[in-house]
């Protein structure tokens, strides 16, 4: 029995996808490192959580809803695009570049509560932990909001390759805060 070319044929991987997801796989060791560290850090100190009652929680939720909702904006432009909905695109993109700028926002103005109180990168390891790891967050953040801005101020996105490439990486960056939130927050 002869068997077709087209049954040994294994389905091509869009350009591009394989580096993004190469790209992601080096994230997660920076991210991961980083996180381990804090992690071994605060156990062989007792544990951080007097540092930690200094950080506004309410404001952590409020940035986590935040970042959470520019990934269902993500989604959904993804979604449109798919759709050939280009008017429906630019929407949801903005939208979640509008998202990704309030984090920001957010963030600035907790780091700006935090240095006032005097609590900086070098008042102890706590906040060097929290400064560093949310710091490389929030320019994670920025990063794709400048590619998302990019998207949405170019040619017409009639492959939606490239928004889900870019889709890939906002969520990442939406992961990581899923796991920063509890860890330096709750803690």
């Amino acid at each position: 029995m002869a068997i077709s070319a087209e049954a040994h044929a294994t389905p091509s991987i869009p350009a591009g996808k394989m580096g993004v997801w190469w790209f992601l796989a080096s994230e997660i060791m920076l991210f991961g490192g980083a996180i381990s560290s804090f992690i071994v850090f605060r156990l062989g100190s007792g544990g951080w959580a007097g540092e930690a009652a200094h950080l506004s929680v309410p404001i952590a939720a409020v940035n986590t809803l935040v970042l959470l909702t520019s990934s269902l904006t993500m989604v959904q432009a993804f979604a449109k695009a798919e759709g050939r909905d280009e008017r429906g695109l630019r929407t949801c993109l903005m939208l979640t570049i509008l998202l990704g700028l309030a984090f920001l926002g957010i963030k600035a103005v907790e780091y700006t509560t935090e240095i006032r109180e005097g609590f900086t990168p070098g008042t102890g390891i706590f906040w060097s932990f929290y400064y560093t790891m949310t710091g490389l967050h929030a320019l994670h953040v920025l990063a794709g909001a400048i590619v998302n801005f990019i998207l949405l101020v170019g040619r017409r996105l009639r492959n939606p390759h490239r928004l889900e490439l870019a889709g890939l990486y906002w969520h990442f960056v939406d992961i990581v805060w899923i796991f920063l939130f509890p860890l330096v927050y709750l803690s």
